[in-house]
């Protein structure tokens, strides 16, 4: 949980030795590639082939363990380094090394949370454009980014610091309840529990990674929805707004998503002014933004902001329903040219859902109906994450939920019903899970087809 607040190097140290006007194709500098997931795997593939349709040379760096799992993003690129992305100063000193060597990047880019310090220190350093180390770091912190938001005049619920249970408890004395529980730094709601009184904390700060250092905030009431876009030089750029749906408290792992949301005109140009003017007041300048919020009585409340495309396979939905988008090609064109299409230009005209399974625990013996699904003309990517004789575990964080069905129709309803249909045509064939593991199947490969079909 703890991360590098050592000051950096002077700026005159940090600044790459000026170079005479490259003569061969711009470089991309991919930090942190793909992890060994699906959707992971198929972002970062597109975000390595928009480049190179673009005569873009891609460098991808990841640690070593990671590109060992990951060949077939690996076999994409140009050149691919082992260095720990998570850690600036090691990416720092690689990239200056780089650079002493003869080596030019022109952008720098990273599609997690974790490398977005690597990110900014390295494009600083090469005088790419890119936003600012205080600024990430401000956002990776989650109590940070609601203090300066709220610090600018945006709506933000009561949050507390705390390093104890006694902590916590004051807090909830202090405060209008129900709150949450979570991680100060973390994501795939790993930690994340709903808490109605103190008698519910000890089991919420037990599931926390990192009980010494966490936050209780809050509860904010209103349905949840999430802003996918690009932060361009001329300034933030909304694509879509995302509705999402997550199960029942105590826990909040999403298991759906829909988009665009449906939602009035004048709610979605509230919600589109009141994210690009967050993404400015934090400073933010560069890069792929994905950002969540509530609707409530009082207004839109802002809950985290990020700056990489929504997991969940939101890059998916959003290439459906905007054609002919290329979300990174639209910061390649910008910073690099020529233009492309115009951003402006880029609205949503049909609908993308993505459905989770959630099915009873148990020991996965076979799923009854995959075949069909998989065999659906409007499904863009399916997978199970259990093989047969595998545990399914009750649903407190994303990675215990069971696969996913990404569709594309000709509207948001239509996916959505289409996307839950699916999922419950599904039979989950379970055992106890104390008897031995059954001879079944094995999991199937997630069908990610390469270009979507309108339906």
């Amino acid at each position: 949980m703890n991360r590098t607040t050592t000051d950096h190097a002077t700026a005159d140290h940090r600044t790459a030795p000026a170079t005479a006007q490259p003569t061969s194709p711009p470089t991309l500098l991919l930090l942190g590639g793909a992890n060994p997931l699906p959707s992971s795997i198929d972002i970062v593939t597109r975000a390595i082939e928009e480049a190179r349709s673009r005569g873009i040379r891609v460098h991808l760096v990841h640690r070593a363990a990671a590109l060992a799992r990951t060949a077939e993003v690996n076999d994409l690129a140009d050149a691919v380094s082992a260095v720990e992305p998570d850690d600036p100063e090691a990416c720092e000193r690689w990239v200056r090394d780089r650079v002493a060597a003869g080596e030019r990047f022109d952008l720098v880019l990273g599609l997690r949370d974790e490398v977005q310090e690597s990110v900014a220190r390295c494009a600083a350093y090469v005088g790419a454009p890119g936003n600012g180390v205080d600024a990430v770091r401000r956002i990776r912190n989650k109590d940070a980014c609601r203090a300066a938001l709220a610090a600018a005049g945006f709506r933000q619920p009561a949050v507390r610091l705390c390093g104890s249970r006694e902590e916590a408890s004051a807090f909830l004395r202090e405060s209008r309840g129900p709150w949450v529980v979570k991680p100060r730094d973390g994501m795939a709601s790993i930690g994340v529990r709903k808490v109605r009184d103190v008698t519910e904390l000890p089991p919420a700060l037990a599931e926390l990674p990192d009980p010494d250092v966490f936050l209780v905030e809050e509860f904010v009431e209103g349905p949840e929805y999430s802003v996918e876009g690009v932060i361009l030089s001329t300034g933030p750029k909304v694509l879509a707004v995302t509705a999402k749906e997550t199960l029942p408290p105590p826990y909040f792992v999403e298991i759906g998503h829909v988009l665009p949301a449906e939602l009035p005109e004048s709610t979605r140009a509230a919600i589109d002014r009141e994210v690009t003017a967050a993404l400015t007041a934090l400073d933010l300048r560069f890069g792929v933004f994905h950002v969540e919020l509530w609707l409530t009585e009082g207004g839109v409340v802002l809950g985290e902001v990020h700056v990489r495309p929504g997991g969940d396979w939101l890059h998916r939905l959003l290439t459906h329903a905007v054609p002919g988008l290329e979300l990174f090609g639209l910061l390649y064109d910008d910073h690099l040219g020529p233009p492309g299409r115009a951003a402006s230009s880029l609205e949503p005209t049909r609908g993308a859902a993505v459905r989770f399974l959630a099915p009873p625990p148990g020991r996965l013996v076979d799923v009854d109906g995959w075949g069909a699904v998989e065999a659906h003309p409007s499904v863009l990517a399916a997978g199970l994450t259990p093989a047969s004789g595998d545990m399914i575990r009750p649903v407190r964080q994303s990675g215990d939920r069971a696969g996913f069905i990404v569709v594309g129709e000709r509207t948001p309803a239509r996916a959505q019903a289409l996307a839950t249909t699916l999922a419950d045509s599904l039979h989950f064939h379970t055992t106890d899970p104390q008897q031995p593991a059954p001879e079944g199947r094995p999991r199937s490969t997630p069908r990610t087809p390469a270009v979507p079909t309108a339906h």
